[in-house]
């Protein structure tokens, strides 16, 4: 117990501040992405860091292929391939285990949620969920170590106004558009399917986040997160999601990242949390 409070106290030291430890217990939260690029953005950068900071020992993975849609995911699963690049951060260090089984990555922890996502250019269309969703949610279940697992959705981001993504043209090329189908579809799907406990809505506080003084800069391409604020603020949504507690004032944050875009991030990402399905105007 006390290495791993040192060791949050150090991760918390190199992300540029400080950290008092509670005297309570150490928490643990397991959690697992099947995913893609965007949730590699979302959960494998800060997201360790923010709990460390309040005492939480997150440990992290992400079933990863660049790209990857529902279906194929499904796909993978039924015919038990090993497609994945399996990351993992345990006590704050990553590793990577390459030509990964699915059902090796969900069994290797008695994971506390397990999180799903559609691919970025099918995010806000709804019929691209069905069958693979579900059919993907039952193939979790046969497996997990955990059978109290609760299933979550990641809500993934718009892309920037000038990307260049070929699956812009899904939405006429339209941030707000796509925004908006994004939610829609993502509230739509997650009503629909009772086994999914809630949406952790990453889109809306990186919207949120673009009604500040950054506007729309919180991509590095097109379509991925910015590698300091835009992934802090996605980082910053799960936390809060995963914890109940507020990032706002979390000691936490990249190294080299201005005050005022931690203060943007954290609000954002609160903010969103507050009211998923809404942009809520951030006035810094």
């Amino acid at each position: 117990m006390r290495f791993l409070k040192l060791t949050a106290l150090l991760f918390a030291l190199l992300f540029g501040a400080g950290v008092a430890l509670s005297a309570q217990e150490l928490r643990t939260i397991r959690i697992l992405t099947i995913g893609n690029s965007f949730s590699e953005d979302a959960v494998e950068n800060y997201l360790y860091e923010l709990g460390a900071a309040e005492n939480i020992d997150f440990i992290i993975g992400n079933a990863y292929i660049g790209g990857c849609s529902l279906e194929r995911h499904y796909n993978n699963a039924q015919q038990d391939k090993a497609d994945y690049a399996y990351r993992k951060i345990q006590q704050g260090r990553k590793t990577e285990r390459k030509q990964t089984s699915l059902a090796y990555c969900i069994e290797d922890e008695a994971w506390d949620y397990v999180s799903f996502q559609q691919v970025s250019q099918l995010s806000g269309v709804y019929a691209s969920y069905f069958p693979y969703l579900p059919e993907l949610m039952a193939y979790v279940k046969q497996h997990l170590k955990n059978p109290k697992a609760t299933f979550v959705l990641h809500r993934t981001w718009a892309y920037a106004k000038d990307s260049n993504h070929g699956g812009f043209a899904n939405y006429n090329k339209d941030q707000n558009a796509m925004f908006r189908s994004i939610v829609k579809t993502t509230h739509k799907v997650a009503c629909q399917l009772k086994d999914i406990a809630f949406i952790v809505p990453v889109g809306t506080a990186i919207q949120n986040a673009r009604s500040s003084s950054k506007g729309d800069s919180l991509c590095r391409d097109g379509f991925h997160l910015d590698l300091k604020i835009g992934r802090y603020t996605a980082a910053c949504t799960w936390f809060e999601k995963l914890t109940g507690i507020s990032p706002v004032a979390n000691t936490a944050f990249p190294q080299g990242m201005s005050a005022e875009d931690v203060a943007i991030a954290q609000e954002a990402a609160h903010k969103a949390v507050k009211r998923p399905n809404r942009v809520t105007r951030i006035r810094k």
